[in-house]
């Protein structure tokens, strides 16, 4: 271990961001032990307490990165075992009906089904000699001093209906966009964080396929991304060598249907073609299964002046962004990054941390939200800043169809490697601006 901070950690979840945070904490605390409520180690298929995982997902560049520096050979191992790998700018990326040309970026993108991907991080850090899964545990709240200013253990019930107490130096909440961390503070006798919020009504229907005879000869993944214009969307990639994907989404009450005629002819509504001719005369493997994401959320514990020490929150229980734009895994990665950074400077100054966390989250949050306002029937203040910008990125997007040096551009902050503000590079705002249709005598693009 790089040097230890305490005994016992325990941290509530075991999703990725748990299994992460696990991996960080096992470097600096004797023992980590990881709650979660239901049965994970090994589970390759959804489950019960994670619908959402039934879901397109993906993990790129800077995620990528992390997860590689955690689990050296992490991703030859996931492309040995047939998941989809590639570059994340020779997926075949559609933005306003128009598609970007194929380009190599250099930045990684994973994209096996989640459950998949967990069960290649759950391994990893379950191989870790201090690490263990308490599966089927019901967390029921947190134990704290008489005088509440620290944490020191967590309530559970065990699968025999046992209830006890798990002391620990750190409790770190990972349960997601549920996190009960704000109730639990508040019953402590501190603050619940503000929070920001878009409501996007987001809704994504997923079924899969076997995979076509002779398709996705050129690419692995092919993405009609929604827009304004468009505000219908679609993921559809192989999920392994034999079986494809398919997840359609749609905003604001619009949802994609989960009858198997529904499903296909909302495919076929979507601005170009390349989805419903895959799936039309593709064999089903199962039916259509949607899943309703309300709001983007995003709690500012940045802004407390009161916290008890020995707890932490990380990942989903942060911030949960729209997950079409796929920064959700990604984000958690580097969050967790972010704790060990600060777990090698000793005990974790929790100000700081959160401090530091909220930066993490300040550039995905803003390609989040800012692409959610850009959506008229979306409720939320628009700033000039925020209309400036969407205009702008409209225009970059326009112009990435025609120019490969601003596809890797934009495909560097698209992988949360550049922060937004570095599309805003005066020699690529002239590129952007030199691809610009020429407007006719009465305004209109020629």
């Amino acid at each position: 271990m790089a040097g230890q901070v305490g005994s016992v950690a325990v941290v509530l979840g075991g999703s990725m961001a748990g299994s992460l945070a696990a991996r960080v904490l096992s470097e600096s605390y004797e023992n980590v032990l990881v709650l979660d409520r239901d049965t994970v180690l090994g589970v390759t298929k959804p489950r019960k307490g994670t619908p959402h995982t039934r879901h397109a997902h993906g993990l790129h560049a800077r995620g990528q990165r992390i997860l590689e520096d955690f689990f050296p050979g992490f991703t030859d191992d996931l492309r040995a075992a047939g998941a989809p790998v590639g570059d994340l700018g020779e997926m075949r990326w559609y933005f306003n009906g128009l598609r970007l040309p194929y380009t190599h970026t250099g930045l990684v993108s994973v994209t096996p089904t989640r459950p998949v991907l967990e069960n290649h991080v759950r391994t990893r850090v379950n191989a870790l000699p201090n690490v263990t899964y308490l599966e089927q545990h019901d967390i029921l709240g947190l134990v704290s001093t008489s005088d509440n200013q620290r944490v020191i253990g967590v309530r559970v019930r065990d699968d025999a209906g046992v209830e006890k107490v798990l002391s620990a130096d750190l409790v770190l909440d990972a349960t997601g966009r549920g996190s009960r961390t704000p109730a639990w503070l508040e019953q402590l006798g501190y603050a619940r964080p503000t929070e920001d919020r878009v409501k996007i009504g987001l809704a994504y229907t997923t079924r899969f396929y076997r995979r076509p005879p002779g398709s996705f000869t050129d690419t692995w993944s092919i993405n009609p991304v929604a827009s304004p214009a468009h505000p219908r969307g679609a993921f559809f990639g192989l999920s392994d060598e034999d079986t494809c994907i398919v997840s359609l989404t749609g905003i604001l009450g619009d949802h994609p249907p989960t009858d198997p005629e529904g499903f296909v002819e909302f495919a076929k509504s979507l601005p170009v073609p390349d989805v419903y001719d895959g799936i039309k005369d593709a064999e089903p493997l199962d039916d259509p299964t949607s899943f309703g994401f309300p709001a983007s959320v995003r709690r500012r514990y940045e802004h407390l002046d009161r916290f008890p020490a020995g707890l932490l929150v990380l990942g989903d229980a942060i911030c949960s962004f729209n997950p079409v734009y796929g920064q959700g895994m990604s984000v958690a990665a580097w969050e967790a990054f972010t704790l060990r950074e600060h777990l090698r400077n000793g005990e974790v100054d929790q100000y700081a941390y959160f401090r530091d966390i909220g930066q993490v989250v300040d550039a995905p949050w803003a390609v989040s939200a800012s692409g959610d306002l850009a959506f008229p029937g979306v409720e939320g203040e628009r700033t000039p800043e925020i209309e400036q910008g969407n205009a702008f990125m409209g225009m970059l997007q326009y112009a990435a169809s025609k120019d490969q040096e601003i596809v890797k551009a934009f495909m560097r902050v698209a992988g949360l490697i550049d922060p937004p503000t570095a599309l805003m590079d005066e020699t690529l705002v002239q590129r952007v601006l030199s691809h610009q249709p020429a407007e006719s005598a009465d305004g209109q693009a020629a």
